[in-house]
């Protein structure tokens, strides 16, 4: 292979990795999303450490359920 392919695949590689990140934000986002609609949260009353007690709750309870599904 060319230095010019190497460096095509690595643009290629790149791209694709900025995809992958982008879609993981977004579903953390829509993750993050429903569960404050679902529970019916307000968002004033979310301070970080509430967040991070949260998705412990949320881990627990999922780290709990066989297969990790509810």
């Amino acid at each position: 292979m060319t230095l010019s392919t190497l460096e095509k695949q690595e643009a290629k590689l790149k791209q694709l990795n900025q995809n992958i990140k982008a879609e993981k934000s977004k579903i953390e986002q829509n993750l993050g999303k429903q569960i404050i609609k679902t529970a019916n949260l307000d968002y004033t009353d979310l301070s970080n450490q509430k967040i991070k007690d949260l998705a412990q709750k949320i881990a627990t309870i999922l780290n709990h359920e066989p297969n990790n599904q509810l």
